[in-house]
């Protein structure tokens, strides 16, 4: 057989279907408007030889090899990964902030005028927390801040004990707690 008989020859119905699914990718990818689609379809469907067939789909991108095809499946599969890295690999130094002397007044942090704290960062509310000593211990309680106030990487909605190195937050504002002696 020769090659032009080749192109000469009918084509078989799994031929025409292979066309047909080209023009439906092209459709559905964008590549065709649905008045091209209808067009190159009735082409296809009527079509007397492979060559016909050739110029309904010759502008759009083939079926890809069936490996590729399944490469590309499973990657579509596999969710998106994201990496964080974990706080003990981070060389993020805080600002110290030192815990009041056992009975000093209760510390009022936020942006009012009325806090012992101030702080300037918009995501910090007017009266956004109060840490406050008692007994032997200290007490940090959330002002019903829009931002949050989070202890150790957690929002906190009640009073939560606290402790030197505890890292704490308030809006988008961090802090290490420290301790002093203040019999030194």
């Amino acid at each position: 057989m020769t090659p032009t008989r080749l192109v000469q020859e009918r084509p078989s119905d799994a031929e025409r279907d292979r066309a047909l699914a080209i023009l439906r990718d092209g459709a559905g990818s964008g590549r065709l408007s649905h008045d091209t689609f209808i067009r190159r379809m009735n082409f296809v469907l009527r079509a007397q030889n492979r060559r016909e067939l050739a110029d309904a789909t010759n502008d759009l991108p083939k079926d890809e090899p069936r490996l590729l095809r399944l490469f590309r499946q499973v990657v579509a599969q596999i969710p998106r990964l994201t990496l964080t890295p974990r706080t003990a690999d981070r060389a993020i130094r805080l600002p110290g902030l030192a815990l009041p002397a056992p009975g000093a007044p209760t510390v009022r942090v936020g942006r009012g005028p009325g806090a012992t704290l101030r702080m300037a960062d918009l995501s910090v509310s007017r009266f956004h927390a109060e840490l406050r000593a008692v007994d032997d211990g200290w007490l940090l309680r959330d002002l019903g801040s829009m931002n949050g106030t989070h202890l150790n990487g957690l929002r906190i909605t009640t009073p939560v004990w606290v402790r030197p190195g505890d890292h704490i937050a308030f809006g988008a504002v961090n802090y290490r707690l420290t301790w002093t002696d203040p019999r030194t």
